[in-house]
C-alpha cells in the first residue's frame, strides 16, 4: 500500500488556463481561485511564463497580474492533482469566476 500512496503523492497534471472573465484576476477572483485550490491536498503553482507562484497564496496570485487574455499554466501535484486541476478548469474557463466576460 505503501508503494501505492507513494505513487498518488507524485501525480503530476498540467494545463493551460485563459482569462477570460473582463476585469481580469482581479482581487476577488484571485481569492475564489485560492478558494478552490485550498479545497485540495495537491502543490498548485501558477505561472504567468514569467512568475511562478504558488495557487494557494492569495498575495502570491495577485503578484500575477493577469488580465483578460492571459494565459496561465497551472501545475498541481499530488493525489488530488487531476480534481484540483479540473475544478479551477471549470472556474476560470467556463464560469469566468461568475463574472462577465468582455462584450464583442
Amino acid at each position: 500500500m505503501q508503494a501505492e500512496e507513494d505513487i498518488l503523492e507524485n501525480v503530476v497534471y498540467d494545463t493551460e488556463l485563459e482569462i477570460k472573465n473582463a476585469e481580469g484576476l482581479h482581487m476577488r477572483p484571485a481569492m475564489k481561485f485560492v478558494d478552490i485550490a485550498n479545497r485540495f491536498d495537491s502543490e498548485i503553482n501558477v505561472s504567468n511564463g514569467e512568475t511562478n507562484v504558488d495557487g494557494k497564496s492569495i498575495m502570491q496570485i495577485s503578484m500575477l497580474a493577469a488580465t483578460c487574455g492571459t494565459k496561465l499554466k497551472v501545475r498541481a501535484k499530488g493525489p488530488d492533482a487531476l480534481e484540483a486541476i479540473n475544478a479551477l478548469k471549470e472556474l476560470v474557463e467556463e464560469k469566468h469566476f461568475d463574472e462577465p466576460t468582455p462584450k464583442r
